[in-house]
């Protein structure tokens, strides 16, 4: 533990096209947030292509690891433990952050903690809203998962409601590639969108009978494909911004009236928002206003809160170093981890 009692991790983040590292103390206080983004590398391919995220990593994540402990005037040797996502993600990429994070670990003689990515994602909420404490009830959207998810207890969670196939974040960027758009999907959908109208086209809402908190957005998406080649066999002329624009009221219809209907369910008063989808403000300004209309609170990170970082995986460290977490130096990347 440092001199003035805090305690301090370096976390490491490479589960997709991010290098990040971050110096967190006490689980809610940043003191550096380093994102090396990939984004303009992977755009030219419509999206991440794991060989090339892979390379880049190993490419990146010395000068990433090294900035961060500067920007938050640290050293390897003035920090307690060590962090890094060991899952879910590609594994490729997941490897370069857990192998440097373990050589770095057995180097400086420091504890190593291994973090679930969407655990990571939830607590980027503890660095946005210092008093927040379990338990509570989580909507967590990115391109991989779509979960509804009481977390009971720091590291501890229940998942109530789940997609059957496509994640909300994947639906984004199959349709933005479908229109024309490209990679990433989620803010060009969102930037097309603010162009449409939202009512264009009747789209479906996918609902599981048997299983009503659960999502489906494959349906949705086959929906779009279908659409524009109907459109183009009919001759008619595609709006790529009414598409966009009714896609995205779709799926936000989908996670706005499942988040609610599960806090309502179960006396829940606030609704904890997570992961990459997360920084869609049409997304979060629809959710907030039906929180609003049904007395719950809505907590949302930053949009830079909101996609991978590391800070997020050095809030979630901290809770799993006071229980005495460790890993070892046999610690390997779990690209299918579950939450």
């Amino acid at each position: 533990m440092t001199q003035n009692g805090s305690i301090k991790i370096l976390a490491i983040e490479s589960s997709c096209d991010e290098t990040a590292a971050a110096v967190v103390s006490d689980g809610r206080k940043i003191l550096s947030n380093v994102i090396n983004s990939q984004i303009s590398l992977h755009t030219r391919y419509g999206g991440v292509v794991p060989e090339l995220a892979s390379r880049k990593h190993i490419e990146n994540i010395n000068y990433v690891v090294k900035e961060a402990l500067e920007s938050a005037g640290e050293t390897l040797g003035s920090v307690d433990a060590i962090a890094v996502t060991n899952g879910p993600g590609l594994v490729g990429a997941l490897l370069i952050g857990v192998s440097f994070a373990k050589a770095l670990a057995f180097a400086a003689d420091k504890p190593l903690v291994a973090v679930n990515h969407i655990e990571g994602h939830v607590c980027a909420n503890f660095l946005e809203y210092p008093d927040l404490e379990p338990p509570f009830l989580c909507l967590i959207v990115s391109g991989g998962h779509t979960h509804l998810a009481v977390m009971k207890d720091y590291g501890v969670f229940e998942i109530i409601g789940k997609t059957r196939d496509d994640a909300a974040g994947e639906a984004f960027d199959k349709v933005a590639r479908a229109i024309g758009l490209g990679y990433p999907g989620g803010p060009k959908i969102e930037k097309e969108a603010q162009k449409g109208n939202p009512k264009a086209i009747d789209f479906p809402r996918g609902k599981i009978d048997e299983a009503p908190l659960d999502f489906s957005f494959s349906g949705l998406k086959s929906a779009v494909l279908n659409y524009i080649n109907h459109c183009k066999m009919s001759g008619i002329k595609i709006s790529t911004c009414d598409i966009a624009a009714s896609f995205q009221q779709a799926v936000t219809d989908v996670l706005v009236e499942r988040a609610v209907e599960a806090a309502l369910r179960l006396g829940e008063k606030r609704i904890v928002m997570a992961g990459g989808v997360a920084s869609n403000g049409y997304i979060r300004n629809s959710l907030e206003k039906a929180c609003s209309e049904n007395g719950i609170a809505l907590c949302v990170p930053r949009p830079a809160l909101c996609t991978d970082n590391a800070a997020m995986i050095g809030s979630a460290a901290y809770y799993r170093f006071l229980k005495g977490e460790r890993a070892d130096l046999s610690l390997n990347a779990v690209p299918g981890l579950s939450l």
